[in-house]
């Protein structure tokens, strides 16, 4: 990991993310009544659930709403959900006031150009290993894995370890 990456990450305390494209693999399926459906991958769960069981929090900023969101959310105790964002740096300024935090202590996981302006502003932008050039150019941190298929869990892990944290101490009997 790169130094700069590993400072940066020592100092997240918030864990913020885009959902389609980097908590989902950004298909989303309608159907013949117009409800939509969305895969999220276990383990990104599982990931977060370690995550907030360090004493850290998380939330997910979209430009989309969607109920299905909302239910994932609330079973991994994800701290905040911002959907229907028009402009995701005026939600960071909600959440930055709200838990009391600096940008440099947000780490931002996106995949599109629509996440860029919010990738400017954190101290660690990320992007998933799918996730268009342009976003890939400015991320401080490429995971090695697409969104929808573990990304988060990486990005969690990366982060847990930056603090020297182990997953394993963080597992409940």
């Amino acid at each position: 990991m790169k130094p700069e990456v590993l400072e940066a990450a020592k100092l997240v305390k918030f864990l913020l993310m885009d959902c389609d494209g980097v908590l989902t693999d950004g298909k989303i399926y309608i159907g013949k009544e117009g409800e939509s459906f969305k895969a999220f991958h276990v383990r990104d769960g599982q990931g977060l659930v370690l995550w907030h069981s360090a004493g850290f929090f998380s939330g997910v900023v979209s430009g989309r709403k969607s109920e299905i969101l909302q239910v994932r959310a609330s079973e991994l105790g994800i701290n905040i959900v911002e959907q229907g964002v028009g402009n995701k740096a005026l939600a960071l300024e909600g959440i930055l006031k709200k838990f009391n935090l600096s940008a440099d202590e947000v780490a931002f996981i996106g995949d599109d150009i629509n996440d860029i302006i919010l990738m400017r502003q954190v101290g660690l932008s990320i992007a998933v290993a799918d996730a268009v050039s342009e976003v890939k150019s400015i991320a401080k941190l490429v995971t090695e894995n697409k969104g929808g298929c573990g990304a988060v869990r990486e990005v969690v892990e990366i982060l847990l370890k930056a603090k020297g944290i182990e997953l394993l101490e963080l597992v409940k009997n």
